[in-house]
């Protein structure tokens, strides 16, 4: 391998593959040329579904890396606050402690995957124009592209690059900006210039969707309202207040807040509330290495069989009794576990059992289990959410925030994603002054735990980690119940792998 960006150039074979059998073309992949795929905008449809597909793949040879779901669990639940697993061997992970290894491969992982994605979307946006077809189709074909480049180099933002208060307005260097199909020495790139790409991509997104008037057809497909949500979440880290609010509203704009029966129903299938997801269907699984494998309560993979999820003890106390989402998880009260690790007494378990009959059998149990992601089928499969409307409500409520408007109007966005909505209809949110602000988080994190929010929500805060053992108050194993401050680890930001900067001349 010459460079690490030529992975996603070299890889247009895989433009071909899609999220539904009805899709796969009778060419074999690994003969489809990019000529042969760009020749008519059919075929390049195709392509667009390659860069779903991407999202929901095993990678680098390891069972661990399932593509998004890897990003959700290992970078943004592991680490974070709230999310706990009785996995004292992975404490390097939970404790961010490999992101200055620059030869480590959960170092390299993220900047592989998304400059992947990257690279195809690029080929996508410099050759669809030649393809022959309705000019309409290869305007939402570019859109398309464009939004999954804006989402990708979001990402990679939030883990490569210093988070927005760190960086003097932008000045900080991140990462390397690449936008044709050239792969020579490419230096990195201001934080500025990284938003300010995203930002143009997402406004050429959002101008081609509404010239062509076509709509997607699934909710794994990407769309207008999917641009606005990333424009949404990446303006919310870049700290711009006024955008975050604006495209919050149009992003959730037709998606409704899902019921109380949706919410309990598994989190695995799309409803009236998700904005874009990952497809995931029984004849198109990784099994054992899938997002749900690790993660849905009923699945048979060992990940969770021995080491079930569970909210964090402190997070799980401040839910209110009367809220639906204190129902998600195994309340121990009243029953005996293990307080070194959470392990669940005779009948704990037998009340997790009884509660939800579908825990496969030969599971374990734990003390604040999770119950509000499962498989749709064994071992893990089920659809991997991406964005959807509560999001927007609390990115809303948190831009209004810092910009200081009047409180009651924060009051009333909270108000409306959890009394109005029904997760809490006794919920009435009057908190002021930075007591709002505490109600913000708190709030933030009980509606998207498990969703791969926690560690990018606490960088781009400056909040630090702060995890307790049980004699603490917490239900962290003692390995794992530490504090890690904003400026440790050079300040939450992965260095740049040495796969890149080996071969790009032009990284200093």
């Amino acid at each position: 391998m010459n460079r690490i960006l030529s992975i996603g150039l070299l890889s247009v074979s895989l433009l071909a593959a899609s999220c539904k059998k009805d899709y796969l073309d009778t060419t074999p992949t690994n003969s489809t040329s990019t000529a042969t795929v760009f020749a008519n905008t059919e075929n390049a449809k195709g392509a667009v579904n390659g860069l779903a597909k991407m999202m929901t793949q095993q990678y680098l040879s390891s069972q661990g890396f399932n593509g998004e779901g890897t990003i959700k669990m290992y970078y943004g639940n592991y680490p974070g606050n709230h999310f706990f697993v009785n996995l004292s061997g992975w404490a390097a992970i939970i404790n961010s402690t490999y992101n200055e290894n620059v030869s480590s491969i959960y170092l390299y992982y993220p900047w592989y995957y998304y400059y992947k994605i990257i690279g195809n979307a690029n080929a996508i946006i410099a050759n669809i124009d030649g393809a022959t077809g309705p000019e309409k189709d290869k305007q939402f074909i570019k859109a398309q592209a464009y939004t999954y480049r804006a989402y990708s180099y979001m990402m990679l933002a939030q883990l490569y690059g210093n988070r927005w208060s760190d960086t003097n307005s932008g000045a900080t260097k991140g990462l390397v900006l690449r936008v044709d199909l050239s792969t020579g020495d490419l230096p990195q790139s201001t934080m500025l210039e990284t938003y300010e790409l995203i930002y143009d991509d997402l406004d050429k997104a959002i101008e081609l969707y509404t010239t062509s008037g076509n709509a997607r057809t699934k909710n794994y497909e990407v769309d207008a309202n999917v641009a606005y949500a990333i424009y949404a979440r990446a303006a919310l880290n870049r700290q711009d207040y006024p955008t975050a609010e604006s495209y919050a509203v149009k992003a959730r704009t037709g998606y409704a807040l899902m019921t109380n029966t949706e919410y309990k129903a598994g989190f695995s299938t799309p409803n009236q509330e998700w904005i874009w997801g990952s497809y995931g269907a029984s004849d198109e699984t990784l099994y054992f290495y899938s997002y749900q494998s690790y993660i849905a309560y009923n699945s048979s993979a060992s990940a969770v069989r021995t080491t079930p999820k569970c909210i964090s003890r402190e997070l799980y106390n401040k839910i209110p009794a009367t809220d639906i989402r204190k129902g998600m998880f195994l309340d121990p009260t009243g029953y005996t576990y293990t307080t070194a690790t959470g392990a669940a007494g005779a009948a704990l378990k037998t009340r997790a059992f009884a509660l939800y009959p579908d825990i496969y059998s030969t599971s374990s149990a734990f003390a604040y289990m999770q119950f509000k992601v499962k498989a749709n089928d064994l071992p893990g499969v089920g659809n991997l959410n991406h964005f959807r409307s509560a999001e927007m409500y609390l990115i809303e409520a948190e831009a209004k925030y810092f910009q200081t408007k009047p409180a009651a109007e924060v009051q009333a966005v909270l108000n409306a994603l959890t009394a109005t909505s029904g997760r809490d209809a006794s919920y009435n949110c009057v908190a002021t002054g930075t007591a709002l602000l505490d109600e913000i988080k708190t709030y933030r994190a009980i509606e998207l735990w498990g969703e791969g929010f926690d560690w990018f929500d606490l960088k781009r805060w400056g909040d630090p980690v702060v995890r307790h053992d049980y004699a603490g108050g917490g239900n962290f194993l003692s390995v794992l119940a530490l504090t890690i401050t904003p400026e440790a680890n050079n300040k939450w930001t992965w260095k740049i792998p040495l796969k890149e900067s080996d071969y790009n001349g032009a990284l200093e």
